[in-house]
């Protein structure tokens, strides 16, 4: 295993949450090969998303269910501050992961985290672990409560 998704497996044990990561064989970068590979709906899946506020300059995770897009100038309303997409380098260097198996635990530091209520209607979404084709099945509330995220109110989006 990589250390990115031992890095998941570490923060999952230390968070209390009881995942198993799985390794698909074939990648999980897009919500949709995700959820032909989990079985699951396209809403289930968790796409790990970080931005950079344009004021702050801090990066933000947002975690969005895969059937929702993400509208910049909504979200802003949300999170305090315009967002622009985080550069690739910078996401890598400060959490540690590739963009495509960025995960929602795990980071190398905190990161301030919204998750789209969308995703609690579930009883278990998917989420990266740390690598393109890997990912880890988890109660929605659980993963909220646990890192703390944010509400993000993307239902009508």
């Amino acid at each position: 295993m990589s250390k990115s998704v031992n890095r998941v497996q570490e923060a999952a044990k230390s968070l209390g949450l009881d995942v198993e990561v799985v390794r698909m064989p074939d990648s999980t970068r897009t919500a949709a090969d995700a959820a032909k590979a989990c079985g699951c709906e396209v809403g289930q899946i968790v796409k790990s998303m970080i931005f950079e506020g344009v004021e702050s300059g801090d990066l933000k995770l947002l975690l969005v269910s895969g059937a929702h897009d993400v509208d910049l100038t909504t979200i802003s309303d949300h999170v305090g501050e315009g967002l622009t997409r985080a550069d690739p380098k910078r996401v890598r260097e400060e959490t540690g992961f590739a963009i495509g198996g960025v995960s929602p635990i795990g980071h190398l530091a905190p990161i301030a985290t919204w998750m789209d209520d969308t995703l609690l209607s579930y009883q278990e979404v998917w989420a990266a672990a740390g690598a393109p084709n890997a990912v880890f099945r988890v109660a929605p509330d659980d993963l909220k409560a646990k890192i703390g995220a944010k509400a993000l109110p993307l239902n009508s989006a």
